[in-house]
């Protein structure tokens, strides 16, 4: 909310502004109120700090101003000597008004300072900070937590060079300060003047690095928030459980309607169903008829979206008006896989597809490969822990899947998700919250506990927790998300008592399939590696090469054993489940949504898997925790 007209040019500084700015502080609310000279106060909720950028009155300074726009507290103005007196008169209304409140106030003033004359030439040079305080009483903690902080900044590999002076900077070219050291004691005022090499543009044109200036704002983002956090532990009365506390926790409704946009283009189309064959049945029989000899021909179902003019409407949404680091490093993240997924529709049934898969997926690297040959070679294919003889159908499982739905729905009334069965899908897919079944799907009944928690307590409960999030991104899934996704599915059908030698072999050949896909094997090559070398099946063998040689050359499914493999890393470093459910994100991200959850921007997840009540939840997390490998997992190995 406003405390100033909507006017775009603000003449001056009133008495009512200041009224209104500080009655707006007493009572802890919001503010944005516009300056004159194009000038910001933006008060995300009244905290015992402010960052401060006065923009100079000559020349231009391209990129600096942005390493305040996404923080929860600061005056974006004009350095003019003109606006000098009331920026003075607003600076004594607002760091009087915080230091009353916390007993203290800490400024950090930014500033662009001249390179080195030897960072000044073409190349890509290390970022380097100067920090200035009063040898009077310097805020030791803050400082000494924003330079060891700001050392951490890296670009380009190269780590930041950063000085302190407690002269108060009086040779340097350092702003003048708006309170006197004097006068700031008085009022519990702390003043930190941050000079920064603009390594982030061109020393002569001035034109932008855009990566660059990216890199500066996230480190510099997390460098002033650990500072306040000191500040605020050892000058005030105010006590954060966590640095990441103090960054926004109200959203724009900008970022809200990007995110909207974002999402609307992801949910419009489906790659893996439309990367995946409508006539598996028909070329099996095809395939069998040839002897296997020959790959069968695969149709698909005709594109209901034109990825050209998704591509325009992608790169027309405004992301770099994201002013919060951490949620514009998600988009950009998103747009990027959004961007290949239509490549890869473009591509779909071409040599080129593979390629577009291994940008999104990654390929089979040594580790992996090795785990899933030794679990072929450890587990027996001619295993019985799945029986061929009591099997259940595809009306069972969709029996099953409601009875599961509605035990969530008691907890969250209105939730929305479904089952539907097709006589399209090959086994069980989820897309956007439903459950799709082949109609010819039959697996063994010790399966279908795994099998529900799998698709309805992993695929569909992190969707439905992701669309309780004011992001949809959480729903849609972070760029990425899959290999967690799955992951947490095989890890659930564990949890849930099922997880099955057949099923672990399973996995693991479709990451030697993916692996000899690559390395430029044939569709016949591949089913004759899976049936005469490992083992599996004629029918297994083609379901998996199929899976892998669909509509081009889709390697995703190496990502289950891969994804299992990293969660196991994860929990055995002491990493926590329930925090990878808030809705489909990656390992990676785990650090970001910990931030927004602490900001409050995210909740923690209403809904929990049923596998969690199971009387050896417990017992079974705290062998994972221990470590374990993948073969450990499985049911009757020893």
């Amino acid at each position: 909310m406003s405390t100033a007209s909507a006017a775009q040019h603000v003449e001056t500084v009133t008495d009512e502004m200041l009224a209104s700015l500080g009655g707006r502080l007493v009572g802890q609310k919001e503010i944005r109120m516009e300056l004159p000279f194009g000038g910001v106060l933006h008060i995300d909720r009244p905290l015992p700090f402010v960052l401060l950028y006065r923009r100079p009155s000559r020349g231009d300074d391209p990129g600096t101003e942005s390493f305040i726009r996404g923080e929860a507290s600061y005056i974006s103005a004009s350095g003019s000597p003109k606006f000098r007196p009331d920026l003075v008169r607003l600076f004594d209304v607002l760091a009087g008004s915080l230091a009353r409140l916390y007993g203290a106030c800490l400024v950090i003033e930014i500033f662009s300072c001249a390179p080195d004359t030897a960072a000044a030439g073409e190349g890509a040079v290390p970022p380097s900070f100067t920090l200035f305080a009063s040898h009077r009483c310097p805020p030791t903690a803050a400082l000494d937590a924003l330079a060891r902080s700001l050392r951490s900044v890296r670009i380009h590999r190269r780590p930041a060079t950063v000085s302190v002076r407690l002269d108060g900077g009086t040779k340097a070219r350092v702003p003048r300060p708006l309170v006197g050291a004097v006068e700031s004691q008085k009022l519990h005022v702390y003043t930190i003047g941050l000079g920064i090499s603009p390594v982030y543009r061109h020393p002569r044109t001035g034109e932008l690095y855009p990566l660059v200036l990216r890199s500066l704002q996230r480190g510099l983002s997390r460098a002033f928030r650990r500072s306040f956090f000191e500040f605020s532990h050892s000058m005030t009365t105010y006590r954060p459980l966590h640095y990441h506390v103090l960054g926004r926790t109200a959203v724009r409704k900008q970022v809200l309607e990007i995110d909207r946009e974002l999402a609307g283009i992801s949910r419009s189309f489906d790659l893996v169903l439309h990367a995946t064959p409508v006539n598996i049945e028909k070329s099996w029989a095809v395939f069998r008829r040839s002897k296997f000899e020959s790959m069968p021909e695969l149709y698909y179902r005709p594109l209901a979206v034109d990825p050209d003019h998704l591509k325009r409407q992608l790169f027309r949404i405004p992301l770099d008006r994201v002013e919060d680091s951490t949620l514009a490093f998600l988009f950009r993240q998103k747009r990027r896989e959004i961007d290949r997924q239509l490549s890869m529709l473009l591509d779909r049934g071409k040599r080129t597809f593979l390629y577009g898969s291994l940008q999104l997926y990654g390929p089979v690297d040594p580790e992996l490969l090795d785990a899933a040959r030794y679990l072929l070679h450890r587990l027996s294919p001619r295993r019985h822990d799945e029986s061929s003889r009591d099997l259940v159908s595809a009306r069972d499982l969709e029996t099953r899947a409601h009875e599961e739905l509605d035990v969530y729905r008691s907890v969250l009334p209105g939730m929305g998700a479904g089952v539907e069965i097709r006589d399209d899908i090959l086994g069980l897919l989820v897309s956007k919250g439903t459950l799709y079944i082949g109609k010819d799907t039959r697996v063994a009944r010790s399966r279908m506990e795994a099998l529900i928690e799998h698709e309805v307590g992993t695929h569909i409960l992190t969707w439905v927790n992701g669309s309780c999030q004011p992001f949809l991104q959480l729903s849609c899934g972070f760029a990425g998300y899959e290999e967690l996704q799955e992951g947490l599915a095989v890890l659930a059908e564990y949890f849930a008592g099922g997880l099955s030698g057949t099923r672990m072999r399973l996995l693991a050949g479709r990451v030697v399939a993916a692996e000899s896909l690559v390395n430029g094997a044939t569709f016949v090559d591949v089913w004759r590696q899976l049936n005469r070398e490992y083992g599996f099946n004629q029918r297994t063998a083609f379901t998996i090469a199929i899976r892998i040689f669909r509509a081009g050359g889709l390697t995703k499914d190496a990502i289950y054993l891969r994804g299992l493999l990293a969660l196991l890393g994860y929990l055995k470093k002491g990493g926590e489940l329930l925090p990878l459910l808030v809705g489909k994100i990656g390992l990676e991200h785990v650090p970001l949504v910990r931030e927004l959850m602490f900001r409050k921007v995210v909740s923690p997840p209403p809904l929990h898997p049923r596998y969690m009540l199971r009387s050896d939840f417990e017992q079974k997390l705290n062998a994972l925790q221990s470590g374990v490998a993948p073969i450990d997992l499985v049911t009757g190995v020893r």
